[in-house]
């Protein structure tokens, strides 16, 4: 496999609908939760507000992109060059790891159908069983 051009962090139990969440869904419900201390709170709401001003959200710009029927399992990736936006997701793992959420970095040089491009990520509907995805590191 060639050096991996995506990375995404998700969780390592399947959701309802079949995929792994991501680190932000995983976090977000979390805090939805009201299972985050005050600290905790703080760090999430700090992150979000900064991811929320330095990066696209794709569903500002499709709102259907993560839309079951249309995009099954669609999920987004970053491109590993955007390490400006991979390196603040270490306090949202410390997050999880704190209440025992188990989340993994994933990299992929082909995680899917790409739906939605940008110059710091992509949206994409994942490959079928067997065909080529990421691996865990």
């Amino acid at each position: 496999m060639g050096e991996a051009l995506y990375v995404r962090f998700q969780g390592t139990r399947r959701s309802p609908r079949g995929h792994f969440p991501g680190v932000f869904g995983l976090a977000n419900s979390l805090a939805r939760q009201g299972m985050l201390s005050d600290e905790q709170y703080r760090l999430w709401r700090a992150g979000n507000d900064w991811y929320d001003a330095n990066y696209t959200n794709p569903s500002h710009i499709d709102p259907t992109i993560y839309d079951h029927d249309l995009n099954p399992g669609a999920v987004a990736w970053f491109k590993a060059t955007a390490v400006h936006l991979i390196d603040r997701v270490e306090d949202y793992l410390e997050i999880l790891a704190a209440h025992d959420v188990s989340c993994v970095r994933v990299e992929s040089t082909n995680p899917g159908k790409i739906i939605y491009e940008d110059s710091e990520q992509v949206v994409v509907v994942p490959w079928e069983s067997g065909k080529p995805g990421g691996h865990e590191l």
